[in-house]
């Protein structure tokens, strides 16, 4: 029989994290420069067409299809096109049809990518991102989730993260933040510094669109970690409370931090602090208590906002901070379940902290050190690859006039009509005298 409420709350859940996509294309799109807000948001919004397609496809069947040896992948074959994955749903242990938790480990899966995007923004042909979107999530994310979040149950065998390492990662702090943080290093190095950085101010253009936007993550949030019981129960609930506070005390303790720092508590600090405690509680959110989840976004949010400060220090141009906040955080909150997890909560273990001596500890900071180099080491070969065959990087000329004309032949905010729609096959000026026809090699 189905499970009606549990299956309620797993595809509300889904349909909050697949919000959170559109959420991360305003708090993206407003921390750009405003020549380049229509291309820091299709970067989000063609991840998710891309990676919805794909998904289906073979993605889930990587991810979650019987492993073809040492945990490290599933049979690509199994589920492809999601077929026999419309069957009796009587079948499905706990009463959960097979589809919602596709359709919900789905928008996981575009969520990531479209995070990527953050440390390449202003610079990247929008042709190549979606190249680059499909190949990294058909190498990189689906066999990382198959780690992570793939059981074993019965005969079918999952994935050496969840099975054999026993790591903690309830929704993703590793599979998707450190995974999404070590790809945005390594892709911020392939294509360089913008044009300017360090000399030039690139402050945000938008912050009410950074607000807007941080406000629809933390929303979307609830899904992506009560979501992850995949049930309406006590676990739902726990982890519900534990994502509140763990958050609310990162966006006080990133506010301290810049006030000592700096002498001023800013809005962009505000919701920045607020996705440093999401990132962090994402992993740890059913094994810590709401004092401990407390703890834990408080360190998280002083720690993110001095990383942030790092790119400047090592000279890599992390546009918006995505190995600051995703890498930086998913660290703090996965390694944090080695010390802050209690056997009261639902995990239902112990951390140093707590009387559990270093066993889970290490488990935690194996499994955020695998992810995070192999993540690294992936995305640099395909990140090189794709610049010495296709390019990139779009040209100096385009990104100094900027990437939404270049790219889109669209501006964000046609204050002076500098951008139009086609009309009759005629091509529209867009700027200087070049038309839309003359620059569309650039995209």
């Amino acid at each position: 029989m189905v499970n009606t409420g549990d299956t309620a709350w797993v595809l509300t859940s889904a349909a909050l994290v697949l919000l959170m996509t559109p959420g991360l294309a305003l708090f993206y799109g407003g921390m750009v420069r405003s020549k380049s807000v229509l291309n820091m948001m299709m970067m989000s919004f063609g991840a998710l067409a891309l990676i919805s397609v794909l998904w289906v496809i073979y993605g889930y069947s990587i991810a979650f299809g019987d492993d073809l040896g040492g945990g490290l992948v599933g049979d690509p074959s199994q589920f492809f096109g999601l077929k026999g994955m419309m069957a009796d749903v009587t079948t499905e242990a706990g009463g959960l049809p097979p589809m919602a938790f596709v359709a919900f480990q789905c928008v996981f899966a575009i969520i990531t990518v479209a995070l990527i995007s953050g440390a390449i923004a202003d610079r990247a042909k929008f042709g190549t991102w979606m190249l680059f979107a499909g190949i990294w999530a058909t190498v990189v994310y689906f066999p990382i989730a198959h780690w992570v979040f793939d059981f074993s149950a019965g005969a079918h065998v999952g994935g050496w993260v969840a099975n054999n390492l026993l790591a903690i990662d309830f929704a993703g702090g590793t599979a998707v933040h450190i995974n999404a943080g070590a790809a945005g290093l390594a892709l911020a190095l392939v294509l360089g510094k913008r044009k300017g950085f360090g000399r030039e101010a690139m402050r945000p253009h938008n912050l009410p669109l950074v607000m807007i936007g941080a406000g629809l993550l933390w929303f979307g949030w609830f899904g992506f970690n009560a979501g992850s019981a995949l049930a309406a129960n006590n676990t739902a609930a726990v982890t519900f409370m534990n994502t509140i506070v763990a958050t609310a005390a990162a966006s006080l303790g990133w506010l301290l931090t810049e006030k000592i720092r700096d002498g001023h508590a800013t809005s962009l600090g505000a919701a920045s602090g607020v996705v440093a405690g999401l990132v962090a509680i994402t992993p740890a959110c059913s094994a810590l208590s709401p004092m401990g989840s407390i703890a834990l976004g408080a360190v998280a949010g002083v720690l993110c906002a001095l990383a942030v400060g790092l790119k400047y220090k090592f000279g890599y141009d992390d546009s918006l901070d995505v190995v600051g906040v995703h890498l930086v955080g998913g660290l703090v909150g996965t390694i944090g379940v080695g010390f802050l997890a209690t056997a009261a909560a639902p995990a239902g273990v112990d951390g140093l902290f707590y009387g559990g001596g270093v066993d889970q500890l290490w488990r935690q900071a194996v499994g955020a050190i695998a992810i995070m180099v192999v993540s690294f080491v992936a995305t640099y070969v395909i990140g090189i690859a794709l610049e010495k065959t296709v390019g990139f990087r779009i040209d100096g000329e385009d990104e100094v006039a900027g990437i939404d004309l270049a790219v889109h032949a669209e501006t964000g905010y046609d204050l002076h009509s500098t951008a139009g729609a086609r009309s009759s096959g005629n091509p529209v000026l867009v700027d200087s005298g070049r038309t839309m026809n003359e620059r569309k090699g650039t995209a």
